[in-house]
C-alpha cells in the first residue's frame, strides 16, 4: 500500500476571497506580519501499488479532485503504509 498526499491550491492569477478574509481576521487579531494567505485543499489516499500509480493519481486529479482551470496540484507518494 502507498499513501498519496495531494495538495491543491488556487493558481496565483486567481483571487482567493477566503484567504483574504482569513488575512483580514489575522490582522484584526494583531498578526500584522502576515502578508498573504492562500487557502487550499489537502487530500490523503491509500492506494494499492501499481506500475502506473502516478498516471492514476494524475488522472484522478485532472478528472475530479482539482479544477485545473483555476487550481494547481502536486502530490507525494509515501512508501510502505501498513493497515
Amino acid at each position: 500500500m502507498k499513501k498519496v498526499k495531494i495538495y491543491i491550491t488556487l493558481r496565483e492569477s486567481v483571487l482567493d476571497p477566503q484567504g483574504q478574509a482569513v488575512m483580514d481576521s489575522l490582522h484584526n487579531m494583531s498578526y500584522e506580519d502576515v502578508k498573504d494567505v492562500r487557502i487550499g485543499k489537502y487530500i490523503e489516499l491509500e492506494m494499492e501499488d501499481s506500475k502506473n500509480l502516478t498516471n492514476r493519481i494524475e488522472e484522478m486529479c485532472e478528472k475530479l479532485l482539482a479544477n485545473t482551470v483555476i487550481e494547481n496540484y502536486r502530490y507525494e507518494i509515501e512508501e510502505g503504509v501498513t493497515q
